[in-house]
């Protein structure tokens, strides 16, 4: 930076807000310039019943998705036989989870550019439209097709949803509210198959798609009229289309080749490997783009720095372990264990829960110390240490669970830190795009762990494991021993997923965090 560009950015800071010159003049020279500035006079604070209410809205819009990624499953069957159609079954989830992945960091981006009222309006306008098409499909290509439109929408809702509480909330105090959210997940993760069986078989499957557009219609009612006071950090400027359309479709062709092989084709065949060169070669285009584009769609050096790539392989890993292993324990449950299917997931609740109390302890933890990341190291460490534990002895029932919830409480301590930081580590201008990017490569890493988990138990065992919990029969087929011996390298890659996660945490650069050193987070009730 030379003189005069010191100069101006001090002449620019000096004229905004204090909270957010001090933010800036902590920020690398290479990732802001004077034009990221919001140049917005400062908003009249909101109150704490404004600040409720936009949490509430926006818990209630996260519901959505988190409970449209599982509420589907237990009615699959149902669906199967009134369309006459069982083998495109699978694309009913694979087709929302291929366009929530590729739209997150899309939505991400153009929050930074065009505000995050309109991507939270388009995002749910999206959501509801697939929700009321997937209702009336009258074939199963057209749900096929409408339950994309609705990933559209539900992975635009996670990037918008936590870049709208970073405009609300101070880095400091932002932690504290992961646990509310955390918590919204895991109820909306749990609830989804509960639900769906039960409209499935008392009302009709239709239902599962109807019910979000009365808490879709609730989410906006009370959001919408408190858009206008949230601080406004946007930032218009030309969008980098053709570097979008690259890295979504790079991300498409990799989900497939997660998706497919193993499965509907092996690892090594043609087909799997022209899928991989493909997404290789669009991610290479991408780069090349966006090294050359003026204003990129997701600027390279945002991912670089002490930061960022830290934060996104921890939460990445920690992402990708309790996914990969909420997918695969089932299996072992229902083989090891004898219990019955719903008796299974029931067992997993643990594993869910309690990673939720890990985030609370996170984010309480980030509004007080300074050194807020000696909490997720050593919860990291010591999720590593329970993973290791799995690998090395079988235990009884009782003391499998308790495991699991000492190594999820350890784990779920790398959320709140991992968002934090990264938001904290960009110019507000730039903390949609920053988190459009960390959940795109989190919905990555956790479709490549539970690929790579099955491809160890397949490995292991010798044998077809079905994915997802759909068994067909092959447990009572696999006997209880060398599905032990099996697991114990799938806790073995759990073990090395947190220990790379906490090596990370260990070398992540730990700047300061603008707010108050003893924040309290509003109450959600009188």
């Amino acid at each position: 930076m030379n003189k005069f560009e010191r100069q101006s950015k001090s002449a620019d800071t000096q004229a905004l807000p204090d909270d957010i010159a001090e933010e800036l003049s902590r920020l690398p020279s290479e990732v802001i310039s004077v034009s990221d500035a919001p140049s917005l006079a400062p908003p009249a604070p909101l109150s704490q019943d404004e600040v409720r209410t936009i949490v509430i809205s926006l818990m209630l819009t996260m519901f959505l998705a988190a409970l449209d990624q599982t509420i589907v499953a237990t009615a699959l069957p149902t669906i199967g036989r009134q369309f006459q159609d069982v083998s495109n079954l699978s694309w009913v989830i694979t087709a929302y989870l291929l366009a929530s992945t590729a739209v997150a960091p899309v939505f991400g981006t153009l929050s930074d550019i065009y505000g995050r009222k309109a991507m939270i309006i388009a995002s749910l306008s999206l959501f509801i439209a697939g929700s009321v098409l997937c209702a009336i499909a009258p074939s199963m290509p057209m749900l096929i097709l409408a339950r994309g439109l609705q990933g559209l929408g539900g992975g635009g809702i996670m990037p918008v949803v936590q870049t709208v509480i970073s405009d609300v909330v101070s880095p400091r105090e932002r932690g504290q509210y992961q646990a509310y959210f955390s918590s919204v997940w895991m109820v909306g993760g749990i609830l989804g198959p509960v639900i769906g069986g039960v409209f499935a078989e008392h009302l009709h499957w239709s239902m599962i798609f109807w019910i979000n557009l009365p808490l879709a219609a609730a989410a906006l009612a009370l959001l919408l009229p408190k858009m206008n006071k949230i601080p406004s950090f946007h930032r218009k400027r030309k969008v980098d289309w053709l570097g979008g359309v690259l890295l979504m479709a790079s991300a498409v062709v990799f989900m497939l080749v997660l998706t497919w092989g193993g499965t509907r084709y092996p690892w090594l065949s043609p087909t799997v490997l022209a899928m991989v060169g493909g997404a290789v070669a669009l991610a290479v285009s991408f780069v090349w783009h966006a090294r050359r584009a003026d204003e990129p769609f997701l600027p390279l050096p945002l991912l670089s720095g002490k930061v960022a790539p830290f934060a996104l392989t921890a939460g990445g890993c920690g992402l990708g372990a309790i996914t990969g292993l909420t997918v695969q324990l089932p299996l072992y449950y229902e083989s090891v264990y004898h219990l019955s299917a719903s008796e299974a997931g029931l067992a997993l609740i643990p594993l869910a829960a309690v990673s939720t109390c890990g985030a609370a302890i996170a984010g309480r933890t980030m509004a007080r110390a300074k050194h807020y990341k000696r909490v997720a190291i050593i919860g990291t460490s010591w999720a590593a240490i329970c993973a290791l534990g799995l690998t090395l002895t079988t235990l009884p029932l009782w003391g499998l669970l308790t495991l699991m919830a000492a190594f999820a409480l350890g784990l779920g301590t790398t959320f709140p830190v991992c968002v934090v930081s990264l938001q904290n580590s960009v110019a507000r201008p730039q903390v949609g795009t920053i988190t459009g990017a960390m959940n795109f490569f989190r919905s990555l890493m956790s479709s490549f762990t539970v690929a790579a988990f099955a491809a160890i138990l397949l490995i292991a065992l010798g044998a077809d494991v079905p994915l997802a919990g759909e068994h067909h029969g092959a447990v009572n087929a696999i006997p209880a021993d060398d599905m032990r011996h099996a697991f114990r390298y799938v806790f073995g890659a759990a073990t090395a997923l947190m220990t790379t996660a906490a090596l990370c945490l260990i070398a992540m650069e730990e700047r300061p965090l603008a707010g108050p050193s003893t924040a309290q987070p509003v109450e959600m009730a009188e």
